[in-house]
C-alpha cells in the first residue's frame, strides 16, 4: 500500500510547484483585477479598499458557495462549501510528469473524508483523524478552515491594500498565515525566506460586493517563475449537497496515510 499512498502524496505536495512555467487552465467568468506589480515596503493601505476586502472576505463564512483553485496545469481544485453549516465536498487533481491522481475530500462538522487512489476501494471513504495531519497537509478540505485558499488568514494579513479599479484591489500577503495553499506546503513556505512574507496578490469582487477572484504569486524557486495560483468563486447561496457516507461505506485511514502526508 505504502508506494501508491506515498505517490500521491507526492502528486498533491508538488502540484503547487509542478509547471513553473506553465499558464492557468481556468478563464475566469467573473470581474477580475488586473495584474499589478507588488507595491514598495512604504505602501500605505486605502482604508476604503481594505474594508471592501475585508467584508468581501468575512461574507464568505456567512453563505455556501463554491471554489476553484488552480495553479498552472499542475493543480485543480473545485470545491461546494456551505460554512455556516460546516460542510463541503472537494475533487483536487493533482497532475505530474506521466501521473494524474484525483483525491475527492468531504468535510461534515470536523470529520473529514477522503477518496485516494490506492488507498480507498471504489464507493468507499477513508476518515482522517485532522489532529494526526500536519499544518498545511492538503486533500482538499479541512475542518476549521472556511475555503481552500484559507482567503481568512491570508487577507487579514495583509496591510497594504489599494485599489486598481472598479471593484479591483491589489497588494501583498503574508504567505506564511496560510500553508497548504494550492498544494504549498509549510516546508516549501519556509524555502521561500523572508518574500513569503510579501507575496504580491490581486482580487476582484462581484456587483454585489462579494470575493470573485482572488490571485496569488508566489516567489521564484532557484530563479524559476512559479504561476500564479488563481480562485474563483462563484454559486454563491447555492445548496451544498454533502451527506454522512454510510457506515459500512467508511474506514480509518492506516498510519501509512499519515505518515505520507508528513504526520504521525
Amino acid at each position: 500500500m505504502r508506494a501508491p499512498v506515498l505517490a500521491v502524496a507526492a502528486a498533491i505536495a508538488l502540484a503547487g510547484c509542478s509547471n513553473p512555467s506553465g499558464t492557468s487552465t481556468t478563464t475566469p467568468t467573473t470581474p477580475s483585477a488586473p495584474a499589478t506589480a507588488a507595491p514598495s515596503a512604504s505602501s500605505v493601505a486605502d482604508p476604503a479598499a481594505t474594508t471592501a476586502l475585508a467584508q468581501a472576505t468575512a461574507a464568505l463564512g456567512t453563505t455556501s458557495f463554491r471554489a476553484t483553485v488552480t495553479a498552472g496545469t499542475g493543480f485543480n481544485l473545485v470545491a461546494a462549501i456551505d460554512a455556516p453549516s460546516s460542510k463541503g465536498s472537494a475533487e483536487l487533481t493533482a497532475t505530474g510528469t506521466n501521473t494524474q491522481l484525483t483525491v475527492k475530500s468531504l468535510l461534515l462538522g470536523q470529520d473529514l473524508y477522503a477518496q485516494i487512489p490506492g488507498v480507498t476501494k471504489e464507493n468507499t471513504w477513508t476518515h482522517l483523524d485532522i489532529t494526526r495531519l500536519p499544518e498545511g497537509a492538503n486533500v482538499g478540505l479541512r475542518p476549521g478552515q472556511i475555503d481552500p485558499v484559507n482567503t481568512a488568514d491570508l487577507l487579514g494579513s495583509t496591510t497594504d491594500v489599494r485599489s486598481t479599479g472598479s471593484r479591483s484591489y491589489a497588494g501583498t500577503l503574508d504567505l506564511t498565515k496560510a500553508a497548504g495553499v494550492a498544494g504549498i506546503d509549510k516546508v516549501t513556505i519556509d524555502g521561500y525566506g523572508p518574500e513569503a512574507q510579501h507575496v504580491p496578490f490581486t482580487a476582484g469582487l462581484d456587483e454585489q460586493g462579494r470575493l470573485s477572484v482572488l490571485t496569488i504569486q508566489p516567489p521564484a524557486v532557484q530563479g524559476k517563475p512559479i504561476v500564479p495560483i488563481e480562485a474563483l468563486y462563484t454559486g454563491y447561496g447555492d445548496p451544498v449537497t454533502a451527506a454522512q457516507p454510510p457506515a459500512a461505506q467508511v474506514v480509518e485511514a492506516p498510519a501509512e496515510v499519515y505518515q505520507a502526508l508528513g504526520g504521525a
